[in-house]
């Protein structure tokens, strides 16, 4: 039997960072059904401050990567604090990252990889990899770097 996600947080030497309270008028997650839906995260780093910038001007691809890896970590986080547990969550259905670059960047792929990286590890490639969506955008709120939302069934 493979590994909790909890478990494997812990054999990855991993933090889940503390959870955001909304800056608007939503719900960071709803649970309808047998699925969870996960509002837009952003990349936020263990010192409580954002990642910023725009991806292919004021960072590379890679640290673009890093920052969507920081924004899985708080949609955990979410997940924790709204289901208790991530033991309660099934797979991961899908993802769709937004990244903050200019018109001519092409390695939105790449980048939102951080995050769907990340869940491979906690669940497993069978159900911690779904179907999956990565734009560009040419601001995102606050100026961060990437934005992320998910959806997730739950077991």
């Amino acid at each position: 039997m493979p590994a909790s996600p909890h478990a494997r947080i812990a054999e990855l030497g991993l933090v889940l960072p503390p959870v955001g309270k909304p800056a608007g008028a939503y719900k960071p997650c709803l649970v309808v059904d047998r699925l969870a839906y996960v509002s837009g995260h952003l990349p936020l780093q263990a010192d409580g401050t954002l990642v910023k910038g725009k991806v292919g001007v004021d960072l590379d691809a890679d640290a673009g990567k890093a920052a969507a890896r920081l924004t899985g970590l708080s949609i955990l986080a979410t997940l924790v604090a709204n289901l208790g547990s991530l033991d309660r969550v099934g797979r991961v259905v899908k993802l769709m990252g937004l990244v903050n670059c200019p018109a001519d960047f092409v390695q939105h792929p790449h980048v939102i990889n951080g995050c769907s990286e990340l869940f491979a590890e906690v669940w497993g490639a069978d159900h911690g990899v779904g179907v999956r969506s990565a734009f560009g955008a040419g601001s995102l709120p606050l100026g961060v770097a990437v934005e992320i939302e998910a959806v997730f069934e739950l077991a």
